[in-house]
């Protein structure tokens, strides 16, 4: 039998963060890379859809607004004559998006007992499948959940007795599902059955001190490591696989809050939100050099005809 050595993890290079634009988010979150090199982000609580310059300077050039918060987007698989062009998580509802940012087909999430709630993050696995979490605007403790939207257009709470979910997040090989619990301050990871999407095997693979942050926003490198936004706590970091911590980079913001890796850019979004004195960066999005690669968005692949047109 075949014997391999363990992967050895070198510290990355990272450059000096600049700010893309002038512009300052209230809830910047959900930055994803698509297939055409093309960066996209929200605004969470103002229900926008932004493109983030390939250049540091201009704007935001906004794609769509939405009534309700919009917690991330993917892109919707191409099919020809269907008017879908992103799916996303927002309000208490999954939605199919045209080019000009209209909602054209929702799918409501079931809202779980308590006050009022909304759609945090979101992201698609490899079998065209989109994950939401949702959570209580005022951050209940256990009423925030986990969604699936299949490929016909079903939707299933996969996980419940949450409270602020951020990710989710997959291995390069679709058999991983990462998820952080911000409140809580941890990272748990699940096995995916990538045939029918039941989840199983449940474990922690990493936890951050409060006195630190906490795990908000996340994406995986081609090394299948984690990189995570630590809310609170001005960073950004690293982790392998099995959760040992290998790079903290700081950023210059207190509320980082998600993450993408282009390859050639690390690109970190940030938060004002519930600051009574934000700092010059703060609800900035932020990027630096770095070479490390992550697969871009993977998208939502309906299968049902009224999601298809």
């Amino acid at each position: 039998m075949a014997s391999y050595a363990p992967l050895e993890y070198a510290p990355l290079e990272i450059g000096s963060f600049t700010a893309v634009t002038a512009d300052r988010l209230e809830l910047g979150e959900g930055p994803r890379l698509l297939a055409d090199g093309t960066v996209v982000c929200v605004d969470i609580l103002t229900g926008r859809l932004l493109r983030v310059p390939d250049t540091d300077g201009g704007t935001l050039s906004e794609l769509a607004r939405l009534h309700d918060p919009l917690g991330a987007v993917a892109p919707v698989s191409p099919v020809e004559g269907s008017r879908s062009r992103w799916a996303a998580a927002t309000g208490m509802a999954f939605a199919a998006l045209d080019s000009d940012g209209q909602v054209v087909h929702t799918a409501d999430l079931l809202a779980r007992p308590g006050g009022a709630q909304r759609t945090n993050d979101a992201a698609c696995d490899a079998t065209g499948r989109m994950w939401a979490g949702t959570m209580a605007y005022d951050a209940t403790p256990g009423e925030g959940a986990l969604h699936r939207w299949d490929t016909d257009g079903s939707v299933t709470c996969v996980l419940d007795g949450l409270t602020i979910p951020n990710g989710p997040v997959f291995s390069p090989d679709g058999r991983t599902l990462y998820l952080a619990d911000s409140a809580q301050g941890v990272v748990e990871a699940f096995t995916v059955d990538t045939s029918s999407g039941e989840l199983s095997e449940r474990r922690v693979v990493f936890r951050v001190d409060a006195a630190e942050g906490s795990p908000d926003g996340m994406t995986v490198d081609s090394e299948g490591c984690i990189w995570s936004a630590i809310w609170g706590g001005g960073h950004i970091r690293r982790y392998t696989p099995d959760g040992e911590l290998l790079q903290r980079i700081d950023v210059p913001a207190r509320q980082p809050s998600a993450v993408c890796l282009t390859g050639r850019h690390l690109i970190v979004t940030t938060a004002a939100h519930g600051m009574t004195t934000p700092g010059p960066w703060d609800g900035a999005v932020l990027r630096a050099t770095c070479r490390t690669a992550a697969p871009s968005a993977a998208p939502y692949s309906p299968t049902a005809s009224e999601l298809r047109h």
